[in-house]
């Protein structure tokens, strides 16, 4: 399967969210991070293409969903001007974050906008990591994929298929 590139949907990227937020018992900035992070790989690896065509910046703690944070930061009220403006308006009535990152969903996630492999996925991420502190899914998440680039660079999307186990077929059929 190759991977597919998409471009960012900011509505689907806060489906996502709310579906993760909903099915923790304490969300914060950092676990919806990670767990979108690692259903992005699973989604990656069974169906070439990642949840909301996201990017990933390697911060301190692991792999950061570029524009997923920018729509956090916009539900914890921080004014900041690389935020959308749109932003502001979509996360409005439907997330919130309290304190310095306790993420709030003040609604379900829509499944009509999330797609059954999507789904399947993002339950996947939460079964395998759902019950993980702040170091061991900081740990996990730092791999070759993060490693690739310096802090606060953008990963391409090929370093994290090389993390993959199918990696050498996704790639090759890639570059055919």
């Amino acid at each position: 399967m190759a991977v597919v590139p998409i471009r960012f949907d900011p509505e689907r990227a806060l489906e996502v969210v709310l579906y993760v937020a909903n099915q923790l018992r304490y969300p914060t900035l950092h676990s919806v991070s990670k767990l979108v992070y690692f259903a992005d790989r699973e989604h990656l690896s069974r169906y070439g293409s990642l949840l909301s065509g996201d990017n990933y910046v390697a911060m301190r703690h692991g792999p950061v969903p570029s524009a997923i944070y920018n729509l956090l930061k916009a539900a914890a009220g921080r004014q900041e001007p690389l935020i959308p403006a749109e932003f502001y308006k979509l996360v409005g009535e439907s997330l919130k974050v309290e304190g310095r990152s306790r993420v709030q969903a003040l609604r379900q996630a829509n499944p009509e906008l999330l797609s059954a492999s999507q789904r399947e996925c993002l339950d996947a991420s939460r079964k395998t990591n759902g019950r993980l502190s702040f170091a061991r899914l900081t740990a996990k998440s730092h791999d070759a994929a993060w490693k690739s680039v310096d802090e606060n660079d953008l990963i391409e999307i090929r370093a994290i298929a090389k993390t993959l186990p199918n990696a050498k077929q996704d790639l090759a059929y890639q570059e055919e």
